[in-house]
């Protein structure tokens, strides 16, 4: 006989970004607790909304299996004594497992023979298994956690009911004061209190109180009211996912309404007045036809649609208040100069422990410079470059910035351009912040590019230099972020430098201008900041798909080129397969192991006078061969040439003792592999690839 469950959490009102996550991790864990306790069942519902958590189980069984297992107990020499009775220990084992003496047989393990009885355990009911939801409940996490009355449990929001009913059966557990029962609670002002019949009239219960429990089933009848709305009023509303998700989560009971706002607001740049309704109200912007923001908005009701023309005024004058400061942001800022602000940025702190935005700046500035001349800008990109590094972080003394902080950039592009600035400097002032997240849009322009890179090196030398290391998950400085963004930068723009070339530009420009690092030394962190970037690109090629010894390996090399690890991690992902590529790898690596062990500083020159034997010409040939046909190749390419040293490195070992008594032969020899290993390096550090 199958069986209908049904567990619901119900709780003050959830933060909107925590729903959809907590709905899923309940569903994990109990997926996770039912097999566990061997709990069969067919199917897992979930439910959520901002005032509960719920999933409903289908066709559940009966009951546990049944289990019938072999215990094991003392040897058999310890379990007989030396006239064959059942000793103290066999008696005691016996009686442990509830068993007899007469029960017990013998298995051969590993060579000696041992105890053993059958042991028999029933089933426990589902009623019983249940009841150990309490634990699974009681144990989730979330990310922000909170104390209720006098009690130490944590939880996301105050637990106010809880529901465990199996089929019309309430299964019994508590926590803290809060007890299992059937009653549910309907909408928070149109519903009232639900008691349920049974598990599987859940939704259905609480529909007919004004609580839509299906998240999917909401987020349908949302999306559903505002394609009438749009079809209706020939409008384009904006639905971006995010944000639909994000509404979705603070309703029960979804109705859309449209609103409208003073058409003399247009004036003020799209981009406020969509933060405006998208960001602090969460309203939906309308387009017209062709794409041009009209002084409307639309949004979504938590109840039906009684006494909604109040609803819709209370939201315009919401809205119209916070347009109207920004009117006001809008045209004052637009009285002062971009040099005033870049003045002030003079007085203000970016952390008291590296100094002001105006010094980070300068020291941008200097960044860019030398980045523009090392990817080959223009002359005309270069101008443009060195401006925007000049006056890029003006905008965050600005009015409308100290108000929608979402806009720096956005408003920097906007009065720049206001003020005569060209457009490539107004677009880089914007794209310096790209990509604001780990997958977000890149800059994309040159100029834009550059400060970027320019902007967060800079950022991560100062908070590494101030002893402000992003550890474990905490970031509070979006240091991995920045390292990201450089990483995917160089990447998509195929620009040719590594950790260690970006580090040793700060270190260049600290030498030069001590002043600009007053507070800070970042020449000491190098190393530091070198792996911290690199493990960037081990994220981004380990979520390719790539085998963790490939980035192991590609990765090894800080002073290898972005684009030139993430080229070698293709090649050896692709040849991996192959059936010479063990053999090409092993005898690459027996090199390195042993060029490993020297200082190749010392052993640059190869004296063939020194070879004494065939072998050792050979591989002396094929190696200057490859270095010369090395040059200006693809990794791809190299690789094949690295293959074809694999029988003459053989050979080599076979008829040579590298580490010959006579220390001139000694090292003439060692010189020669650690040639080897320079041709290798493009890939890495080959000898940590698994090829067993």
């Amino acid at each position: 006989m199958s069986h209908t469950f049904l567990l619901e959490i119900g709780l003050e009102e959830i933060p909107a970004h925590v729903v959809t996550p907590s709905a899923a991790q309940l569903v994990q864990r109990v997926a996770a607790f039912l097999k566990e306790e061997r709990l069969p069942f067919g199917k897992l519902v979930s439910f959520s909304t901002p005032r509960r958590l719920a999933v409903k189980i289908e066709n559940l069984a009966d009951k546990q299996a049944d289990l019938e297992e072999e215990a094991k107990g003392p040897a058999k020499k310890i379990a007989l004594d030396k006239d064959g009775n059942w000793s103290k220990a066999a008696i005691g084992f016996s009686r442990g497992q509830k068993s007899s003496p007469e029960q017990i047989f013998f298995k051969e393990l590993k060579g000696t023979e041992y105890a053993y009885v059958k042991k028999f355990i029933p089933g426990k009911s589902a009623a019983t298994v249940l009841q150990g939801l309490q634990q699974v409940v009681a144990s989730m996490t979330f990310p922000t956690m909170m104390r209720w009355g006098n009690n130490d449990f944590k939880y996301v929001r105050p637990l106010r009911w809880l529901v465990a009913l199996l089929d019309d059966t309430v299964v019994p557990f508590q926590i803290l004061d809060v007890k299992t029962d059937r009653l549910s609670q309907g909408h928070r002002f149109l519903g009232k209190t639900v008691s349920l019949e049974n598990a599987a009239a859940y939704p259905q219960a609480l529909e007919a109180e004004y609580v839509i429990a299906d998240a999917a089933q909401r987020k349908q009848m949302i999306t559903q009211q505002l394609t009438e709305l749009a079809q209706k009023n020939a409008w384009k509303i904006v639905i971006e996912p995010e944000l639909l998700e994000e509404v979705n989560n603070l309703v029960e009971y979804p109705t859309v309404f449209a609103g409208h706002f003073a058409a003399k607001y247009l004036e003020i740049p799209d981009e406020v007045l969509i933060t405006s309704m998208k960001d602090h109200q969460r309203f939906f912007y309308v387009l017209d036809q062709n794409d041009k923001l009209l002084p409307n908005f639309v949004s979504v009701r938590n109840g039906n649609r009684e006494y909604l023309e109040k609803v819709v005024a209370g939201n315009e004058k919401v809205l119209t208040a916070r347009l109207e400061d920004a009117a006001f942001f809008y045209h004052e800022d637009q009285k002062h100069t971009i040099a005033e602000f870049v003045e002030r940025l003079k007085r203000v702190m970016l952390h008291d422990k590296i100094g002001t935005v105006s010094e980070k700046m300068t020291r941008v500035h200097l960044l860019a410079q030398q980045l523009g001349k090392i990817l080959g800008l223009s002359p005309t990109e270069n101008t443009a470059l060195l401006r925007a590094a000049q006056i890029y972080k003006f905008d965050l003394v600005t009015g409308m910035v100290g108000e929608f902080s979402e806009l720096q950039g956005v408003m920097g592009e906007k009065y720049a351009l206001l003020q005569g600035e060209e457009p490539a400097v107004a677009t880089a002032i914007r794209e310096h912040y790209l990509p604001i997240s780990a997958e977000g849009e890149l800059p994309q322009t040159v100029v834009g590019a550059v400060l970027a890179l320019a902007d967060k090196l800079d950022s991560i030398m100062d908070f590494f230099a101030a002893g402000m290391v992003s550890t474990g998950s905490n970031d509070p400085y979006a240091l991995r972020r920045q390292a990201t963004g450089i990483v995917r930068i160089l990447l998509a723009r195929k620009w040719q430098l590594s950790a260690v070339d970006l580090t040793a530009l700060v270190t260049r420009n600290y030498e030069e201008a001590p002043s600009l690092y007053a507070k800070i030394a970042p020449q000491n962190n190098k190393a530091e900041v070198e792996v911290f970037i690199v493990e960037r690109i081990k994220k981004l090629l380990s979520s390719e798909q790539f085998d963790y010894d490939v980035v192991e390996t590609v990765t090894a090399l800080t002073k290898n080129s972005f684009v030139a690890i993430m080229a070698a991690a293709a090649v050896l992902q692709k040849h991996k397969v192959e059936v010479d590529f063990k053999e090409t790898i092993e005898a690459l690596t027996r090199v390195l192991r042993l060029a490993k062990k020297v200082s190749p500083a010392n052993l640059k020159i190869i004296n063939k006078k020194l070879f004494e034997n065939d072998s050792e010409t050979k591989l002396y040939a094929a190696v200057e061969s490859v270095a010369a046909d090395s040059k200006g190749k693809t990794s791809e390419e190299r690789y094949a040439l690295l293959k074809t040293l694999q029988p003459v490195i053989a050979e080599y070992f076979e008829e040579t003792m590298v580490m010959a008594k006579d220390e001139a032969v000694r090292n003439n020899r060692l010189a020669q592999l650690v040639k080897i290993a320079d041709l290798t390096a493009p890939f890495g550090d080959l000898t940590k690839l698994n090829v067993k």
